[in-house]
């Protein structure tokens, strides 16, 4: 933060104004206290961009980035085979992977919405977790990077499945999804 003379004067002023104080007593007069900066701590930055479908977004929360696609473009749906469509977006996926990761390990990790027993919605995710698995393994061998399946259920929504005792469709339909997170290289 910049400490200009213009600066502290015009902090100097509105103190003034606003506790009240004659301002014509000092007014020609260089502001002679001091001006504490106030300095708070920010915490997780998180830079996101949806596609204008909504079936894609990007994270990156410092050298970290995610790409989660959302199920229903991938699957069918109860299923965890990959459609033709999802192996398009997957391939441009891997590419960007190639493009920008540092190398080193790619998460996959399934999501589900919170429809069905916690058993299928862990089952199901990690089976879906493991489909992209297999189809970026695919698009990059010869790179050297490890690619790590889990799935996560419903524990890890993006956002609340249910608002007001009511369900949300269009939440369930993002949280219904598979994220493939690398760090990006420097």
């Amino acid at each position: 933060m910049s400490r200009s003379p213009e600066r502290l004067t015009a902090l100097a002023l509105t103190f003034v104004l606003v506790a009240g104080l004659p301002v014509t007593a000092w007014a020609d007069e260089e502001p002679t206290a001091g001006v504490e900066e106030i300095v708070a701590p920010v915490e997780d930055i998180v830079a996101e961009v949806e596609s204008l479908d909504g079936a894609e977004s990007e994270s990156k929360r410092g050298e970290e980035v995610t790409v989660a696609l959302t199920s229903d473009v991938l699957f069918a749906l109860d299923k965890a085979v990959l459609t033709s469509g999802a192996k398009q977006r997957l391939r441009r996926v891997a590419e960007r992977i190639r493009a920008e990761s540092a190398g080193g390990q790619v998460r996959i990790e399934g999501h589900t919405d919170d429809q069905g027993s916690d058993a299928y919605n862990d089952a199901l995710s990690l089976r879906r977790a493991q489909a992209v698995r297999q189809a970026l393994q695919a698009a990059l061998a010869g790179t050297g990077t490890t690619l790590l399946a889990k799935g996560f259920g419903e524990s890890r929504p993006r956002v609340p499945n249910v608002v007001d005792g009511a369900p949300v469709e269009a939440n369930r339909a993002k949280n219904r999804r598979v994220e493939i997170v690398f760090a990006a290289a420097r």
